[in-house]
């Protein structure tokens, strides 16, 4: 097709609000009513802890370069690698 020649397209759109909601609903309702947000933050943070405790000194070197260059998050709170 010509791009130049778009007379005879009909435009197409489609608004996924509504189909969001119904998935992100369904996926609170997949958690069940037990799931505890701030428990589960919690865990993921000793996780990540434990994950990078007793990182002997050339591991912690490689480790806080890697943290400087964005790729792994830092120990801050709401941490995420910047690339």
């Amino acid at each position: 097709m010509n791009q130049e020649n778009t007379d005879d397209l009909t435009p197409f759109t489609i608004d996924l609000t509504l189909e969001e909601a119904r998935r992100r609903a369904e996926v609170l309702a997949a958690l069940g009513p037990d799931w505890d947000p701030v428990e589960a933050l919690r865990g993921e943070d000793e996780a990540y802890a434990l994950l990078y405790s007793g990182l002997d000194a050339e591991q912690q070197r490689i480790y806080d370069r890697l943290v400087a260059a964005g790729v792994l998050p830092g120990d801050e709170p709401g941490r995420a690698a910047t690339h």
